[in-house]
């Protein structure tokens, strides 16, 4: 077979959110912005690890319990060493009485769970991807726009 199924999200997708955590947090930007791209990078990660094992028949596909462990494995090997590194639960560093930290990292899940669902409802409609890395752009834009959202509001 020459050609191979697309995967879930690609690793551009997982470099492009990796880029935008990294430059955030080099300019100094506010950590409930730079969270969002901490939230869409654990995603990002978790359906990558998915479609790797699924890939590698490591995985029974549709194993909905294991998928959710994935991603619940992520989230902890995350925000567990944040938050011993005391970079979650400082002082004066909450928004609406939530750890920035974790604030932006549920709104960043959000955003990049919608960015796919906007790309796969994009397919679905017009039977076809609209332009190149369609599905790379949907979620780096969502997280893009929840990050000014955010950035303007707090």
């Amino acid at each position: 077979m020459l050609i191979r199924p697309t995967l879930a999200v690609c690793p551009v997708c997982t470099v492009a959110v990796g880029a935008g955590l990294g430059i955030s947090r080099a300019l100094g930007i506010d950590d409930a912005v730079t969270s969002v791209w901490i939230g869409g990078l654990i995603l990002s990660m978790s359906f990558w690890l998915i479609d790797w094992l699924n890939k590698k028949k490591k995985l029974a596909v549709g194993n909905w319990k294991v998928e959710i462990l994935i991603i619940i494995s992520m989230y902890l090997l995350t925000i567990v060493p944040l938050y011993f590194g005391k970079y979650v639960g400082r002082p004066h560093n909450s928004v609406f009485g939530i750890d920035k930290i974790l604030f932006g990292t549920f709104w960043g899940s959000g955003a990049f769970i919608f960015g796919k669902w906007a790309d796969a409802k994009v397919r679905q409609i017009k039977d076809k991807q609209l332009f190149v890395y369609q599905k790379v752009v949907f979620p780096v834009l969502a997280l893009l726009f929840t990050s000014l959202i955010i950035h303007f509001i707090i």
